[in-house]
């Protein structure tokens, strides 16, 4: 497994496209994988995950031993697995179908159950699961995306309660849609020892300024309380995302 280090550092790396941004994660992704013998990391969905999927399962599909590696998902829609707002169903269509995967290696969040029994349940899990540090339980890789209103995971600007939140898994509740997410909650995210975001489009771009720059009402933000307590930051951008950044 990866060993812990003393400081974090955060580092911006910037891309000319979301599909650039998506291959300069995953060679991230890969040098981690050869680095160690294991790795758990928690999945993201969005646009830019899926396109990350999707070269995953094809140019890098001979590069990963999927034996070793175990899949999480930081955040889930309270609906069923066949269901078209299900980020694992988005992962199985666009990687794990093609990829040679054990099941065992698969840890999805049961989003048919109720809600809250499903946030204890999924904790529970993550707890014995992996290692812990600090009484909470320690990802390798923590893959994030930001919300054009820095909502990160399903931890929402109305819900900042759950970036200090000491359960594992919580209930995110869309503000538009009012839809129920089981989330990792802020302490869990910013135990891990990684920890990037891909955030890409025009649409992240005043996002990404005030975050980068402390401006305005950031800290309203869920996405501007990431910051590991033991690991590392990267944030991996397009020019897009960072056309107001300075």
């Amino acid at each position: 497994m990866m060993v812990f280090t003393a400081n974090y550092k955060m580092e911006k790396r910037i891309f000319d496209s979301p599909q650039a941004t998506a291959r300069g994660f995953a060679e991230h992704f890969l040098k981690l994988h050869k680095e160690n013998d294991n790795l758990s990391i928690a999945l993201s969905g969005g646009s830019t995950p899926k396109i990350l999927f999707d070269l995953l399962a094809s140019e890098f599909k001979a590069d990963f031993d999927w034996s070793k590696i175990h899949l999480y998902w930081g955040d889930e829609r309270c609906v069923p697995p066949s269901d078209d707002d299900s980020n694992y169903k988005m992962t199985v269509d666009h990687l794990i179908s093609k990829i040679n995967i054990p099941a065992s290696n698969l840890h999805r969040v049961l989003g048919e159950n109720d809600p809250e029994d499903e946030a204890i349940r999924y904790g529970e899990e993550i707890a014995n699961d992996l290692t812990e540090q600090a009484g909470l339980p320690v990802f390798d890789i923590v893959l994030l995306g930001m919300g054009g209103d820095g909502h990160t995971a399903s931890i929402f600007p109305h819900q900042m309660e759950l970036m200090t939140d000491k359960r594992i898994c919580a209930i995110g509740i869309n503000p538009d849609s009012g839809q129920n997410r089981v989330t990792l909650t802020g302490p869990v995210i910013n135990n891990a020892k990684v920890i990037c975001f891909l955030a890409t489009g025009k649409g992240k771009a005043e996002k990404v300024d005030e975050i980068f720059n402390k401006k305005n009402n950031y800290l309203a933000y869920p996405a501007s309380h990431i910051y590991p307590t033991h690991g590392n930051l990267f944030w991996y951008l397009d020019q897009e995302a960072v056309t107001k950044l300075k």
